[in-house]
């Protein structure tokens, strides 16, 4: 039997220092020690989006008090705890660098091991903290970095059967709020104009949409709303609340088309495991864009009409936190996984699935990881 672990989680990876401490019993259930984030929004919000360098010094600046502030909340000590894990990729490299070498400066000084965590694991688990999930599950990952269907097996077993093959959802969101005019972070802002617009005034694409492939395509949709917008300028308060709308719209349908043919798949590939069980098979949405509550609403129905159980793990655990890097490094422990050496390196790009092709479609760098 699994003993009863605890460990202190670091993440760095974007524009959150986040620290936290996590227990994992031997029956699987969690439960959340402290959960501290500090944004960085009021740093990055003038220039319409991250900065690298900033954000690496404002990890630099935060972290250590961030981790203090864990531990106190916590109420344990390092000595309490058995493991850190820190986040090693995928994202910016600064921050990720300033992440991983103080989990590797806390695991020498104080005689932990420590595990070196891919940020997106600890997106695709969890839902096994915060549902108790069984695998395998499905999860759609939408971000500012990241737009992709992975079938979750197990620990450590993914298959990536869909990715963005341009732009990911969140930039997109991001890049049509910038062009309207609308602050940053640019999915609240769309999400909010949108409220009050016209859906049906413009017909954007939806790109792929009826291809057999699971891929994702969002920079022709940018390009479409950025044309539309040309053509009306100067814009009215109207204008822009009918544009967002519309592209919401877009996304909307072009998402559940991708997922639809994604919940078939699975359906197909895995017809009697959940029937034995009783337990409905499961589709995940995590990253900052699941806080959509049209794209949530599209999905849940989709689910509902396919007999899937959706999940959407709550907000503050769908963006970047360090509850979701402990949790990951408490699953990896939990199946004897060993610990990572010190000389570990962070990865500014880190898929899943390690087999899956790459894609070229976002210049000479390729697909998003």
């Amino acid at each position: 039997m699994v003993p009863f672990l605890r460990i202190l989680g670091i993440e760095t990876s974007c524009d959150e220092t986040a620290a936290a401490v996590v227990e994992r019993d031997a029956e699987g259930h969690s439960n959340v020690l402290s959960d501290v984030v500090l944004s960085q929004l009021d740093e990055h919000s003038a220039y319409g989006g991250v900065v690298p360098e900033i954000a690496a010094r404002a990890h630099v600046e935060a972290l250590d008090e961030l981790i203090e502030e864990a531990l106190k909340r916590a109420n344990v000590s390092l000595n309490d705890v058995d493991a850190i894990a820190a986040t090693s990729g995928p994202g910016l490299i600064g921050g990720l660098l300033v992440g991983l070498m103080t989990g590797k400066a806390i695991a020498r000084a104080a005689g932990k091991p420590l595990y070196a965590i891919n940020h997106l694991e600890g997106h695709a688990l969890t839902a096994r903290l915060t549902d108790g999930l069984s695998f395998p599950y499905l999860m759609l990952l939408v971000s500012g970095g990241h737009t992709q269907l992975i079938l979750v097996r197990g620990v450590g077993q993914y298959e990536r059967w869909g990715t963005t093959i341009d732009d990911a959802l969140g930039e997109a969101f991001d890049k049509t709020a910038k062009l309207l005019g609308l602050p940053y972070p640019g999915g609240p802002a769309v999400e909010r104009m949108a409220r009050d617009g016209n859906s049906d005034r413009f017909d954007f694409p939806r790109p792929l949409v009826g291809e057999a492939r699971l891929d994702f395509s969002f920079s022709g949709l940018k390009t479409a709303v950025r044309q539309a917008a040309q053509d009306i300028a100067p814009l009215s308060d109207q204008d822009v609340a009918d544009i967002c709308a519309s592209f919401q719209k877009a996304v909307s349908r072009t998402l559940k088309d991708r997922i639809g043919r994604g919940l078939q798949r699975f359906k197909t590939e895995f017809p009697a495991t959940f029937p034995a069980t009783g337990e409905k098979p499961a589709l995940v949405v995590a990253g900052g864009v699941a806080a959509n509550l049209e794209l949530r609403g599209t999905l849940q129905a989709l689910c509902d009409k396919n007999g899937f159980r959706f999940v959407a793990p709550p907000l503050q655990l769908c963006t970047d936190n360090a509850v979701m890097i402990a949790w990951a490094g408490l699953e990896r422990m939990a199946t004897g996984a060993a610990p990572d050496t010190l000389d570990v390196q962070p990865r500014s790009r880190w898929p899943l699935d390690s087999n899956a092709e790459t894609l070229i479609g976002f210049g000479k760098r390729g697909a998003k990881a």
